[in-house]
Formats: structure tokens, C-alpha cells, sequence
């Protein structure tokens, strides 16, 4: 079930399978991601936000100045599930789309 908590093994495994910069821990994944400027970075958060909807799953995130760091747990299971990695494949694609800082 996605919902359901991930072990460190299988969040390492995981991680690993993940394009961007990505850390995490039982709690949560986390990356950071630095766009070309700041009206890029609102762009992301602004693509990134229907996906989410559409997953019914909803990140924390924080905008500052060109970057967005992203965070991601499942609050309702207490940690990472299998659907933080989704949105983590989704965030990668996005911000594959977007020119990044140089």
C-alpha cells in the first residue's frame, strides 16, 4: 500500500533510484533545488502544486529567493511511504523542465 511506512533499507534503496539531490531519513526526504532566478523557482512550486492535488498528497515546501526546498512525509503513517517517492520522481521531472543556476 503507499501509505504505508518504508524501513531505512527500503528508503535507502529508494533513494538511490532518485535523480535528484535527494537525502532522507524515516522521517522524511528532502532536497533543494536552485533555479536560474526567482521567477523560475515560482514557476516549479506553481506546476508542482496541481500534481500534488492530484496525488491528494501535499509537500512542505519553502521559496527563497531562487530556491525551493522540498520536503516530503507522509503525515497520516508517520514517515516516508512509497508515496513520497512518487512525488519525488514527479519533483525530479519538473525540475528537469526549468532552466537550474549555473
Amino acid at each position: 500500500m503507499a501509505r504505508e511506512r518504508l524501513g531505512e533499507d527500503e528508503i535507502a534503496q529508494r533513494l538511490a533510484g532518485l535523480h535528484g539531490a535527494w537525502r532522507g531519513s524515516a522521517e522524511a526526504l528532502a532536497r533543494s533545488i536552485e533555479f536560474a532566478d526567482f521567477l523560475t523557482a515560482v514557476d516549479f512550486v506553481n506546476r508542482l502544486a496541481p500534481r500534488c492535488e492530484e496525488l491528494d498528497h501535499h509537500p512542505d515546501l519553502a521559496l527563497r529567493w531562487r530556491w525551493v526546498d522540498v520536503s516530503l512525509s507522509t503525515h497520516s503513517a508517520g514517515g516516508v511511504t512509497a508515496l513520497d517517492f512518487q512525488l519525488a520522481q514527479i519533483v525530479d521531472e519538473l525540475a528537469a523542465e526549468l532552466p537550474l543556476a549555473q
